[in-house]
């Protein structure tokens, strides 16, 4: 056999090698370069250029970019314009976030584009994920990018592991420039620094000097918002009130729903603090935000703008919404009927007690011979029978509401008796002992704090470490049980600033109110009424904030 040989024939063509048994010939044909294949069409040329802030001489540069691809692909007679493509101001992390890079790339899906130009892979992607995956996907379309600053063509063999070390060097930059910004703004944040987004902020604008300033009529819509709250309002309740007087929310302009109301409601800005970095970032590439739990550290700027609402109405439509949500968590694990849950359509619901068994009452509907009759019952005896309660009345819903109505205008024929017992029950539950209390408890734990910093001293000494080690014992435990009466002083005096706050409220309705209830209001009840028991099928006992008792028949006056 003869050994395979190359040779040139007389046409110019290379032959690889030839066999005993027959003339066959390999013919190699040289590879055209991909101008000589491209030459017969023009290219589809578009550009990608991209800014990453709103400074003036990056709007400059964009400027400049647009201008430079339009004189580049001009030029080239093998080329013509597919478009350039530009987004200003946007973030390179996430292409989602780049509507002219998604709209370039489906124009090359739909073979429209042959070749894009962009500056550098910083600005085509600052994710080597999104990068990477993109730049296959056009590969397989055989569409080229072309990176001039690192002189890449996509198309070009061994250019995959160039690509993924210079886009995680793009990723790198970018993380390292989102921390940098990060590093500022929890700085300003130290410095007191608040910015007040007064486009979606009611009640505010920016006034002289940049300082916040209240828009009176937006105020009184906060104001109206929180007072409903407190008065026993849902959310939903409160949105339909507003939308019913034809009020949109601010910046948007959009009917008022419950996540608009409860945004008021928890936002600490109308009290004249601003509590920062209250959501955080979690990475540059996802950007998702969440909400600040501890992972980072807060900032509360207390007296930064005049307040609409005050701290104690604040605090209290916090308790309130706290109270609220453990009463629907715990109906939900513990009751059939639910019944449990807050209801802010019915006052009585909350307010409404069996003297039977302590539960509370609920509204039903009672059909009989084709009328309905609305009916209060114990919840016990809904659920279980005769089971629990045994002999709690079903009460009418109208007569329940004269009785409640006469004793409120017995409580204000008596007025002057009631302030001076409400008076008496504020300065109650206001004890002036109380943080003198809290801070003796301190200096105490202090003190046993540096006792116990020598005795550890001396265990190590074996002379006095059994002795030592006993006392470091005693201490501990006293410094624990003094730790756990500061807590509980601290409840205590949450609870009873509330109280007060509700004491005054009624106070104060009493001493500048003239008024006689001609029927019934639920508003009325809940600011008035801390509870009413039924104590049989004739009578109630209604018993108002400050303990302020009146008995009533359910039956006549």
């Amino acid at each position: 056999m003869r050994s395979a040989e190359i040779y040139g024939n007389q046409r110019g063509e290379n032959v690889i090698g030839t066999t005993a048994q027959n003339d066959m010939r390999i013919v190699v044909i040289p590879a055209k370069s991909r101008d000589e294949i491209q030459r017969t069409t023009r290219l589809n040329v578009a550009a990608y250029c991209r800014v990453s802030t709103d400074q003036e001489e990056q709007e400059n540069s964009y400027e400049a970019q647009i201008s430079y691809y339009t004189e580049k692909i001009g030029k080239n007679n093998d080329w013509q314009m597919a478009g350039i493509f530009a987004d200003e101001g946007i973030t390179g992390t996430q292409a989602k976030k780049r509507p002219e890079f998604l709209k370039m790339i489906r124009l090359c899906r739909q073979r429209k584009i042959d070749m894009v130009l962009t500056k550098s892979l910083s600005r085509f992607a600052r994710n080597t994920v999104d990068s990477l995956n993109y730049i296959r996907e056009l590969k397989a379309l055989g569409i080229a990018v072309i990176f001039e600053k690192e002189n890449i063509n996509t198309l070009e063999t061994d250019t995959e592991m160039m690509l993924t070390i210079m886009s995680c060097f793009a990723q790198a930059e970018s993380e390292s420039i989102s921390k940098n910004v990060s590093w500022g703004i929890r700085q300003s944040f130290k410095n007191g620094n608040v910015p007040m987004q007064y486009a979606r902020l009611l009640g505010y604008k920016k006034g002289d000097g940049g300082n916040a300033e209240i828009i009176p009529d937006e105020a009184e819509v906060v104001r109206e918002i929180y007072r409903c709250y407190l008065d026993g309002m849902s959310m939903n309740l409160i949105a339909d009130r507003l939308n019913a007087k034809g009020l949109t929310t601010k910046g948007s302009g959009s009917p008022y729903r419950k996540a608009v109301v409860q945004r008021i409601l928890t936002n600490e800005k109308y009290t004249g603090d601003a509590l920062l970095q209250k959501t955080y970032v979690t990475d540059c590439i996802t950007k998702k935000t969440r909400k600040n739990n501890g992972e980072l550290p807060m900032y509360l700027v207390k007296n930064h703008h005049e307040p609409i609402i005050s701290r104690s109405d604040f605090n209290r439509v916090q308790e309130e919404m706290a109270r609220r949500s453990a009463k629907r968590t715990i109906a939900d694990k513990l009751t059939k009927t639910g019944q449990g849950k807050y209801s802010a359509k019915y006052a009585l619901s909350e307010l409404l007690i069996c003297g039977e068994c302590g539960e509370h009452y609920r509204r039903v509907t009672w059909t009989a011979k084709g009328f309905k009759e609305i009916k209060w019952r114990c919840v016990s005896r809904i659920q279980y029978g005769k089971k629990k309660c045994h002999s709690s009345p079903t009460v009418d819903e109208q007569a329940l509401h004269r009785a409640i109505v006469s004793a409120i205008n017995d409580l204000c024929t008596v007025k002057d008796d009631v302030a001076k017992a409400l008076r008496e029950s504020i300065t109650e539950v206001l004890d002036p002992n109380q943080n003198g209390s809290i801070q003796a408890a301190q200096q105490r734990i202090d003190e046993l704090a540096r006792n116990i910093d020598e005795l550890i001293r001396l265990a190590t000494v074996p002379e006095t470490a059994v002795t030592a080690m006993a006392d470091i014992e005693k201490f501990s435990e006293e410094m624990k049980a003094l730790r756990e009466f500061i807590e509980t002083e601290k409840a205590k005096k949450a609870t009873t600033t509330r109280s007060s706050a509700e004491l005054n409220a009624v106070l104060e309705r009493l001493e500048h109110e003239e008024f006689t209830m001609t029927e019934y209001d639920d508003v009325a009840v809940r600011q008035l009424i801390e509870k009413i028991t039924v104590e049989s099928k004739d009578t109630i006992t209604v018993t108002f904030k400050g303990s302020f008792e009146v008995r009533k028949e359910l039956n006549g006056d």
